[in-house]
């Protein structure tokens, strides 16, 4: 199986614009045969919370249909970010389209401090497959929750990947998590991060895959727009940036 993560410089509340880059990115993982492909934390909007109100959608929101139709034609999986709105407030949430299936979301459960005055905690989505491989999911804070990683491999996780927004100096911590849960699970790790500025901060770019011993076998820069893949059997990397 040849699973992705994507590298984004998203505009700022910008939706059509970075469904359009997304695009770009998904036909480019397709082209090198990826089963799936998975963007940063909130890659629709940029991170930005205090717009999240004013920026969310609803999860069929019909903008979001070009995602379904990419994944059909070129049978690959896609994980894109946006704010999206539920009766008690408003969820980071991955929107998932899988070829010729109904789409699903994984909402954050475990939120930074920060983000509780913008965001409520979400429900995580169980049973995600790829090719038939249980795939485990964490959005930014979440990677550094023990309880979160721990739930996901004793549920039968075989690959976990992490979407964050995060900047230079929160990816070196990143790094030391992601490489751990790598090396203590046995799992190939991925995660995917943005470039440019967001919130009040730069973000650091970066996204990276571990192998299963918790080594890194690929990263990004901190600059470009790109794809970064891996073939879980031969562990082969490809790398593009646009």
């Amino acid at each position: 199986m040849k699973i992705g993560v994507a590298q984004t410089r998203p505009i700022t509340g910008d939706i059509q614009h970075n469904i359009s880059r997304h695009m770009l990115l998904t036909d480019l993982a397709a082209s090198y045969a990826a089963d799936a492909i998975i963007f940063p934390e909130l890659s629709l909007t940029g991170y930005e919370p205090t717009m999240a109100e004013a920026l969310a959608i609803d999860p069929d929101d019909s903008r979001l249909d070009d995602f379904q139709r990419i994944s059909n034609t070129r049978q690959i999986t896609i994980g894109a970010g946006i704010p999206t709105k539920a009766n008690e407030g408003i969820c980071i949430t991955m929107v998932f389209f899988q070829p010729n299936q109904a789409r699903q979301t994984y909402s954050k459960k475990y939120l930074h401090p920060d983000e509780e005055p913008f965001f409520i905690s979400g429900q995580g989505l169980s049973g995600l497959k790829i090719n038939q491989t249980p795939v485990a999911l964490a959005i930014c804070y979440e990677l550094s929750v023990p309880e979160h990683a721990a739930n996901a491999f004793k549920d039968g996780a075989a690959i976990y990947i992490a979407s964050v927004a995060k900047s230079a100096a929160g990816m070196e911590k990143a790094f030391t998590s992601l490489s751990g849960i790598a090396k203590q699970y046995s799992a190939t790790v991925l995660m995917s991060n943005c470039v440019g500025h967001c919130d009040d901060f730069d973000c650091g770019g970066k996204t990276s895959i571990w192998n299963d011993q918790g080594l890194l076998a690929g990263q990004l820069s901190d600059t470009d727009e790109g794809i970064l893949i891996i073939d879980t059997d031969t562990q082969v990397i490809f790398e593009k940036t646009i």
